[in-house]
């Protein structure tokens, strides 16, 4: 197990690069992401297993998310807590080649289409999910995805004192938003409001499905299955993880601004797989690019787990003493945010990063089981 130091700097987000097999970037915030500047970290990995900071940039506010360009090998887009999204380029040290701002609040999440390669998507408190080319100022399309309220049950964050509770409402916040590997015009999206939607950017109407996905406690990550173009998994503050075949979900058939959903809506389908064993929140999930079965999660109970979706085995739900579990990596001392596969080299390589000011590279194959 390789570690790299953020000293003074707590991470949020971990990307391989996909050119490199020894490259990484890490997304980290000062003070735990509250408030103070950010810093993006480049990371090598030499031949003697020693990690090294290539390079790096400090911003004003804290990063949330780092993805790596897919048509660019020395450009990646960041998500960051004023609002701001910036592109950033290994040969310009001094300053990101590129500014957004259109998001009004903390940009949380940001993933490169990995079909068409031209435009990424980022997700914000906001309440919005934008979709960007980087050569153009503006975004291309903006999606708002709003729910109907009466769903609204426990989304409320605790707040630090009782004078600061309307800003710690995330119940519009959009947590998470990925693009499929499988389409260049679909995207997956989880929010405050227990949510997963599906988007398709070329509709008149792109929202094509929309459901409780954790009985209307926060969905804080999702995840498309790399070889099932239906399947998708979704994680949030019930400390389950749930996988969700999207042909068994009803669709939303013209839904009305304003009127309450259908009461199956409300309640939630029932998920195709149900992985139970985290002992709080599930902060991100990601299914593995070299096994369909295998899902990487990180944990607010400080703890990454590798997942076996036993599906195809005919196993409904893998909730009977941790069955599903493969390992359990134990060496982070604070929450655990961000995680990312390798796509080199043996299959199984990750990196976790946390609060604790770590980054660990590790293998999902050789880790303990719990």
């Amino acid at each position: 197990m390789l570690s790299y130091r953020t000293a003074g700097y707590n991470g949020y987000g971990v990307r391989y690069s996909p050119f490199f097999d020894n490259k990484l970037a890490v997304a980290t915030a000062a003070n735990y992401g509250l408030v103070g500047n950010g810093k993006l970290f480049i990371l090598s990995i030499d031949g003697q297993g020693q990690i090294h900071n290539e390079i790096g940039w400090e911003t004003q506010d804290g990063l949330f998310d780092v993805a790596w360009s897919e048509v660019h090998e020395n450009q990646l887009a960041t998500a960051l807590g004023d609002g701001l999204v910036k592109i950033f380029d290994l040969k310009v040290p001094q300053f990101p080649v590129m500014n957004y701002k259109e998001h009004q609040r903390e940009v949380f999440s940001v993933n490169w289409n990995l079909v068409d390669k031209s435009s990424f998507v980022t997700s914000s408190w906001d309440g919005s999910i934008k979709v960007w080319q980087p050569t153009r100022q503006q975004s291309m399309l903006t999606l708002n995805p709003k729910v109907d309220q009466s769903t609204k049950v426990n989304q409320q964050a605790p707040p630090t004192s009782h004078n600061q509770k309307a800003n710690f409402n995330t119940t519009q916040c959009v947590y998470n938003a990925n693009f499929s590997p499988h389409s260049p015009l679909t995207i997956i999206s989880c929010n405050g409001l227990s949510h997963v939607q599906i988007w398709d950017i070329r509709a008149p109407q792109p929202l094509q499905l929309d459901y409780i996905a954790h009985g209307g406690l926060e969905a804080l990550s999702c995840d498309w299955n790399k070889y099932k173009p239906n399947v998708v998994a979704s994680a949030g503050t019930d400390k389950a993880i749930r996988v969700w075949d999207l042909r068994m979900i009803a669709k939303l058939d013209n839904p009305v601004p304003g009127q309450p959903l259908p009461a199956y809506h409300l309640r939630g389908p029932t998920p195709l797989n149900e992985l139970l064993g985290h002992e709080f929140a599930v902060r991100k999930v990601v299914w593995s690019p070299h096994l369909g079965q295998e899902l990487l999660l990180t944990s607010y109970d400080m703890t990454s787990r590798v997942w076996v979706d036993q599906l195809e085995d005919r196993a409904r739900f893998l909730n009977n003493g941790g069955s599903g579990c493969k390992g359990v990596m134990r060496q982070h001392r604070e929450f655990i945010v961000g995680c990312d596969y390798s796509l080199w080299g043996e299959p199984g390589w990750c990196a976790t990063t946390g609060w604790d000011e770590m980054v660990y590279v590790w293998d999902t194959k050789r880790v303990p089981p719990r």
